[in-house]
């Protein structure tokens, strides 16, 4: 499939940059995969897998990632009323270019048909860039944070070390032995990603309580990078729900160009100062985002996990994200709030790439009504919201939850 797409000299820009949420962008083409013969790799156990993947040393990567939901989700078409953007992940088909210098530079572009949303990022300094509202967003500290904030990072790179420190190892065998309390944990044949070798360790629950049915993670051979995740749900054995992986990909050091940020001619630019947060002000979050008297409750171990929020007002956050903004109090933090504040618009307090949109109708088809509420199924979560103000979300069958709920 031919993935060449015509982009205006705005769009060109930048290529694709990676975001916390860009893991759940779609497939435009499906990722270059083969078998590997067994005797071309060394054997390795889960275990020793594991130890190599925590173990590995940061390397510098570049390439493209694709993304496919098989959620079973309705058609929102949601790229066509506010462009590239996060909201892609719900489904559809979309492509990513990343970089990384393997240290503290960044560069991803999420592509959609006709538009692009884009980060770059080097040290504490960011951009972001949609192309469909034309606004490049620069995210500076204070000046009287950046001292602060480089020695933060050169005590990251040079920790003082007190008492008996775990090394990555031992985190890593805590973690596989807790993971084998409900999960079994196996490597399958390895398989090639994007012309590399990679081993395979595969995740299965032990529960049949769950809509996950396994989750498979190649790691290449050399680097013990992951190369490529798959899910799969109960629903379908044979096509993963969720698929992210790398179709081409190298581990060359980018040019230094590539991290450097040029507004496209007649963009609006807007800058934006991220306060620092001083020691020891973090607060803990709260839910007042979901209503001032909400409590937060969990059910249930392992893959049969359920949380339960109260008291949630479900309206008024449709409302509030209908026309761009944040609902009041959305991070349960006054601090964090405070920084929001910073990233809107002092008047009209709109989210920089969030233009309205008829929020409450995709939440309709979205969630179907049943007795007592509406449900938002899909291939590996579940969610119910109750006409009594609760939610309850797990990747559970619907009957879980609705049983529950009582």
């Amino acid at each position: 499939m031919n993935t060449t797409r015509s982009l205006s000299p705005r769009a060109r820009w930048a290529v694709p940059a990676v975001v916390a949420g860009a893991v759940a962008a779609a497939f435009a083409v499906p990722a270059t995969v083969g078998a590997v013969a067994s005797d071309d790799l060394p054997a390795v156990t889960a275990d020793e897998l594991v130890d190599r993947v925590a173990n590995a040393e940061p390397v510098p990567v570049s390439g493209t990632v694709v993304y496919t939901a098989r959620l079973g989700l309705p058609d929102v078409t949601v790229s066509e009323l506010q462009g590239a953007g996060p909201l892609d992940l719900l489904g559809g088909s979309t492509t990513m270019r990343v970089w990384s210098d393997g240290e503290d530079s960044s560069r991803a572009a999420l592509l959609g048909d006709v538009s692009e949303y884009s980060v770059v990022r080097s040290g504490a300094e960011a951009w972001t860039y949609s192309s469909a509202d034309d606004e490049a967003v620069h995210y500076v500290l204070d000046p009287a944070d950046q001292e602060r904030y480089d020695e933060l990072a050169q005590q990251a790179l040079e920790p003082d070390v007190e008492g008996d420190v775990p090394t990555p190892s031992e985190l890593a065998d805590v973690a596989l032995a807790q993971a084998r309390i409900s999960t079994d944990v196996e490597t399958t044949d390895p398989v090639e990603v994007a012309g590399r070798a990679a081993y395979q360790v595969e995740l299965t629950p032990q529960t049949d309580a769950t809509l996950v049915d396994r989750i498979r993670v190649a790691v290449d051979a050399e680097t013990w990078l992951p190369l490529r995740t798959q899910v799969w749900s109960v629903q379908d054995a044979e096509a993963p729900a969720l698929e992210v992986g790398f179709t081409d990909v190298s581990f060359d050091v980018p040019e230094a160009s590539v991290f450097e940020f040029s507004a496209p001619a007649g963009a609006e630019v807007r800058e934006v100062v991220v306060p620092l947060p001083e020691p020891g002000t973090m607060e803990k979050p709260s839910s007042s985002a979901l209503g001032e008297d909400a409590d937060v409750a969990v059910s249930g171990t392992g893959w049969e996990t359920v949380v339960e929020v109260s008291e949630v007002d479900v309206e008024a956050i449709l409302g509030a994200t209908a026309e761009g903004r944040l609902p009041e109090g959305s991070t349960g933090s006054s601090g964090a709030d405070d920084l929001f504040e910073e990233f809107t618009d002092a008047e009209e307090g709109e989210l920089p790439g969030v233009p309205e949109l008829d929020t409450q109708a995709l939440y309709e088809q979205l969630a179907t009504p049943v007795d007592g509420g509406r449900l938002l199924t899909s291939a590996l979560l579940t969610v119910l919201v109750t006409d009594d103000g609760r939610v309850l979300a797990g990747a559970v069958p619907p009957a879980t939850l609705e049983e529950l709920a009582g």
